[in-house]
């Protein structure tokens, strides 16, 4: 039987899982360290012990060692989807349908945020920081690792805050809705405006490499510059594309030179720039009342289960 998957390197730190003979007579015992020292021809891998014997072990009968080290102390760990079921405290519609872009072919995006329970950190098996699922297309974060990226201006989670299309919301939810305005402050700037910098960079190359970019990508960037703007301006954050819709959509479907959406999207750098100026945000968030909330829904939060 050959190698079965990626094999080991010679030199790479493993664990014998099993009890196996050894080249000298004796028996090398499970848990046994050493290192591969070559491959078989039918498979089996050649491991040198620490004390200079050797022994013969299959694939499934090693381990490299800190993943035994890990498995070793492995506890349960807490079901993500029932946190989503059981604790969500908000959740909305986010992507095309609520930037007002939606066709007959777009996905319902939704975005969460669940709490788990206090009890649940006292354990070295913690909750988990973010959940895929369960249901198609829903992605939620727990609630810290949302106020952390969201005090961060992340452009994700703050359109999650003010999308028009909210589908669960629990009196922590409602609570979390008005700090809205504490998560805003110029950072939004350096990431929205970083983030297309970086992303069109690579949309160039893509471009000269292929005759073409991914325009939807495109679509999307140019939307992030121009809801970018009226935040900082307004301190207020419009995910509806409105009057901007045909012309995003024309983005999309390519019928845009790339030399109009590349001046496009210099005029709003330009004009992002120009508004930073003029800006009614702070220059940080106010992580002082956010971090209070966040230690008082963990204190309601104790008993839960």
């Amino acid at each position: 039987m050959g190698v079965q998957g990626p094999q080991l390197p010679v030199g790479t730190q493993v664990v014998v899982r099993v009890a196996a003979p050894d080249d000298r007579g004796g028996t090398a015992q499970r848990g046994a360290t050493g290192r591969v020292a070559g491959v078989t021809p039918d498979g089996r891998y050649t491991v040198r012990l620490v004390d200079g014997r050797h022994t013969l072990a299959r694939r499934d009968q090693l381990s490299l060692r800190t993943a035994y080290q890990d498995e070793a102390i492995e506890l349960d760990q807490p079901d993500g989807d029932r946190l989503v079921r059981e604790h969500t405290i908000y959740a909305a519609v986010v992507g095309s349908r609520a930037f007002g872009l939606d066709t007959d072919e777009s996905d319902t995006d939704t975005r969460g945020v669940y709490v788990a329970p206090t009890e649940a950190f006292w354990s070295l098996a913690k909750p988990p920081t973010h959940v895929d699922g369960p249901e198609p297309e829903w992605f939620s974060w727990e609630v810290e690792r949302f106020c952390e990226l969201a005090l961060k201006s992340n452009p994700n989670l703050l359109e999650v805050l003010h999308s028009p299309l909210v589908v669960r919301q629990t009196p922590l939810g409602e609570e979390l809705l008005g700090l809205r305005t504490a998560f805003l402050s110029q950072l939004a700037y350096q990431t929205y405006s970083g983030y297309v910098l970086s992303q069109f960079k690579k949309l160039e190359t893509d471009f000269r490499r292929d005759g073409t970019p991914k325009w939807k990508h495109v679509m999307h960037l140019i939307r992030l510059l121009l809801s970018a703007r009226e935040l900082l301006l307004e301190a207020t954050l419009v995910v509806d594309v409105g009057p901007h819709r045909e012309r995003l959509l024309a983005v999309k479907r390519g019928e845009l030179p790339w030399d109009e959406v590349e001046h496009w999207r210099l005029t709003l750098h330009e004009n992002l720039d120009k508004a930073l100026q003029h800006t009614v945000l702070p220059a940080t968030p106010d992580v002082t009342t956010v971090n209070n909330w966040l230690r008082s829904v963990r204190k309601r939060s104790l008993g839960d289960t």
